[in-house]
């Protein structure tokens, strides 16, 4: 089969592998439908993952279940199902909670990151534990809604949700790029009075604007305009969809005393330098984390399903698997309007 292996630092190819098959009697493959480019993707694109080289990458992806293993019992051949980026162990508290990020056993994986599970950019994918990881996809939830609900729309919602955003509250969101953009509707959602988007893209600010956000660019002074729209305090939370040092730490900053910070931005520098000082004499509340994505389903499919969210307009640009490279080029150089990429593994 055909799927996207990272060779280095953005060398992203479009190669012949081996088809995977049930890795245990708990496992199936799913023959893959729709898969996407995630921000977070951008790590190993970029090489940050480490010196290691020729594994699938990807971990957003919907399709159909084509084999299955002996000890399958909820799932069939033939169904479509949502594949979450990442997979738990499937019998601890948390797991059966769907708190797959907080595993006892500690057996939680991302798709894609070359710790033991394929890439989702492909045209099949092995999923272990399918019956506690995975979820038909409802009549009513489109493929291109289906893909969302595979990680971005929930971490956008889980930064919403840990920001304990209350009715008539003010929200910043730190990035307006897919994450940030699941994030400001999810606090729309949660009952924001304003929500203000942060970011240095005019196109991205665009597309915040068009959905309710106030576009504030960090180039033009986009933080002080926050803060003097706040009466000078700040927003009660602030969502940082960004990941870098930077940002999180602006939204530290901007942050109104007593409020929360909450960062679903991925961040992986062990030297952080956290301003101490300033969030204790200020109160913060502040959160980080990998977002437990089934266990936003519950909420999140009905509001789908419903229109409540209508969050597919995301996707700006479609490439086939073979134009993968070409894809990773333009999503990593934020041209031409991207926003999010979808790619056809059967093309």
């Amino acid at each position: 089969m055909r799927a996207l292996i990272y060779h280095g630092p953005r060398d992203i190819r479009c190669d012949e592998i081996d088809d995977p098959s049930p890795t245990d009697t708990d496992s199936v493959v799913v023959e893959v439908e729709a898969t996407a480019i995630c921000g977070s993707d951008l790590h190993n694109y970029h090489g940050d993952m480490g010196e290691a080289c020729g594994y699938g990458i990807g971990h957003e992806a919907v399709g159909t279940i084509v084999e299955k293993g002996s000890g399958v019992r909820r799932l069939s051949v033939g169904d479509r199902v949502i594949v979450p980026g990442i997979v738990g162990c499937g019998g601890c508290a948390p797991c059966l909670a769907g708190a797959v990020n907080s595993c006892e056993i500690g057996v939680s994986a991302v798709f894609g990151n070359n710790m033991g599970l394929g890439g989702a950019q492909a045209e099949a994918l092995a999923v272990p534990r399918a019956d506690f990881a995975l979820r038909t996809i409802p009549d009513d939830i489109s493929t291109d809604q289906a893909v969302l609900l595979t990680d971005i729309l929930p971490t956008g919602y889980y930064g919403a949700q840990r920001a304990e955003i209350e009715p008539g509250q003010d929200v910043a969101v730190i990035g307006a790029g897919p994450v940030g953009i699941m994030a400001i509707m999810s606090a729309q959602v949660l009952g924001a009075a304003r929500v203000f988007a942060l970011d240095s893209v005019a196109e991205r600010l665009a597309v915040a604007e068009g959905i309710g956000a106030i576009p504030c660019n960090v180039a033009d002074g986009g933080v002080d305009a926050v803060r003097s729209a706040t009466a000078g305090i700040g927003p009660h939370a602030v969502i940082e969809a960004v990941g870098s040092d930077e940002a999180i730490q602006t939204a530290i900053g901007l942050a109104r005393p007593g409020g929360v910070v909450s960062v679903v931005g991925a961040n992986f520098n062990l030297d952080f330098s956290f301003p101490m000082a300033i969030a204790m004499a200020r109160s913060l509340t502040f959160r980080i984390g990998i977002c437990p994505i089934p266990q936003t389903w519950p909420a999140l499919v009905p509001l789908v399903a419903s229109g409540s969210l209508a969050p597919e307009f995301v996707f700006t640009h479609r490439f086939g698997l073979s134009d993968g490279a070409r894809a990773y080029e333009l999503f990593d150089g934020r041209t031409d309007g991207v926003m999010k990429v979808m790619l056809d593994p059967r093309s």
